[in-house]
């Protein structure tokens, strides 16, 4: 049996402030078929992270200088899915359920047996390795999707305008903006574009600017300098500078606060960034995409957008048609899901039945792509044989209303606040009264379907 390659084996960052605990742990996880690496201290430890690049980090919490939940909040801005292995000697619930919260790995008090750290590594590895390898399966599910002329699928006009606008304004460098109902697909549109530009050998970054509080958002889109804030061990690259010279998607950009908007007109005027606690600006070339499914103009009349942003984002303006607008799509789109999850299962692809596609097709999707990707995804768990049936599709694309939305009652022309509320109530009814769902199916904001619900009554 021949032994693996040092590089071939899982690359471990030991953090602990006892030269004697790294010496015993550094010998057992090399007799173990790791590829261990010393850290003299949380401080070392943060600065290691980088220079290696390690596949699993094992530190202790308690240490002088920095401590272990520093070291995984580090490892964490470095590398999402880097396994983290806390290491303590006095262990709570409560300090426990924290390490978790923070996205620890595992949690493992001292003393513990060497077969038991063993063998918690082990999981570690094997989590990274698999999450290694469903990115890359992912990246090549996206080069194999994509039809013969590159393009995002679609056989519709109204999607091939879409891409048409896209392939125009792709080789300039000018801002676009990116509208369109949640679920229609804006950062497919928004890779597109990048894929056609001059910019495409460099960096595709995005963020989604509702997913963080401001002062997180700030510091990933700027970055931070050492001291800073606390936490700020070190300096921090901001995605700005990251995808200097490529392109930057920010989505949900409607999500943004005053004091963020300020310093993004900053961004779009200046070409340039000032990281959180530095004094001079930093010059960036980057190309700026960005997405919303809010009604921005709207949300300037309201106060809650600055106008002079928007125009800075809306020198081109891309809007994409929800999905029951391009139902011509639905069977090209579906058939793209059904090979993509026989590709991740390593099955045959299933297919659909006549009556499954018509009761598809029949359906208004008001969550869009993503909706039809998730029921699709549903679809194949619930199906046993080669074919998908009704049956396996969500009751609400299938089930049909006992009472139309429009009845003999309903004047011949309804206003357009009548159609809406009768499609409120519909997604409503769907989504089992759940309201926080059914914002998410409607694209927009939880606030502004009660505001709606509140106007007809029906809150």
């Amino acid at each position: 049996m021949i032994a693996p390659a040092a590089a071939d084996l899982p690359r471990v960052l030991i953090v602990d402030d006892e030269s004697g605990i790294l010496d015993s742990l550094r010998i057992l996880l090399k007799s173990e078929g790791f590829a261990p690496h010393v850290a003299q201290g949380g401080r070392q430890g943060i600065e290691k992270l980088a220079e290696l690049q390690p596949d699993i980090v094992l530190t202790d919490v308690r240490m002088p200088d920095v401590t272990g939940v520093q070291v995984l909040s580090a490892a964490r801005q470095s590398d999402p899915d880097m396994p983290v292995i806390l290491m303590t000697a006095q262990a709570t619930l409560q300090s426990a359920m924290q390490a978790v919260n923070e996205g620890a790995f595992y949690y493992i008090q001292k003393p513990f047996r060497n077969d038991e750290l063993v063998a918690i590594l082990r999981r570690a590895a094997e989590h990274r390795k698999l999450r290694i390898e469903n990115q890359e399966l992912k990246q090549e599910i996206r080069r194999r999707e994509r039809n013969t002329a590159g393009r995002p699928i679609g056989r519709s006009k109204s999607w091939n305008d879409v891409l048409r606008l896209a392939e125009t304004v792709a080789p300039t460098d000018s801002t676009v903006l990116i509208t369109g109902e949640s679920g229609t697909g804006k950062e497919v549109i928004a890779r597109y574009i990048h894929e056609l530009s001059s910019r495409a050998p460099n960096n595709f970054l995005s963020i989604n600017c509702g997913a963080l509080p401001e002062s997180l958002l700030e510091s990933e889109l700027f970055g931070h300098v050492k001291g800073s804030f606390t936490g700020a061990v070190k300096d921090k690259t901001g995605l700005f500078a990251a995808a200097d010279q490529g392109t930057f998607f920010l989505d949900e950009i409607g999500e943004t606060t005053p004091s963020t908007q300020v310093k993004l007109l900053r961004v779009l005027q200046q070409r340039e960034i000032i990281p959180v606690g530095a004094t001079e600006s930093v010059p960036v070339n980057t190309r700026v995409l960005a997405a919303t499914n809010r009604e921005l103009e709207e949300e300037i009349k309201r106060g809650g957008f600055r106008a002079d942003l928007y125009y800075r984002l809306n020198v081109i303006a891309v809007h994409l048609p929800p999905l029951r607008q391009r139902s011509d799509d639905i069977p090209l789109l579906a058939e793209s899901f059904l090979n993509r999850s026989a590709m991740l299962r390593g099955e045959e692809p299933k297919v659909l039945g006549e009556d499954t596609l018509d009761a598809m097709m029949a359906y208004g999707w008001p969550g869009n792509v993503r909706e039809l990707e998730n029921a699709l995804e549903r679809a194949v768990i619930l199906s046993s044989g080669h074919v998908v049936r009704p049956e396996a599709l969500p009751e609400r694309v299938t089930s049909r209303r006992a009472e139309p939305l429009v009845s003999e009652r309903t004047p011949v022309t309804p206003t357009l606040e009548a159609i809406e509320r009768a499609y409120i109530q519909w997604v409503l009814q769907n989504e089992g009264g759940n309201k926080s769902r059914a914002a998410d199916m409607l694209g927009i904001d939880p606030s502004t379907l009660y505001r709606k619900l509140a106007r007809y009554g029906d809150a």
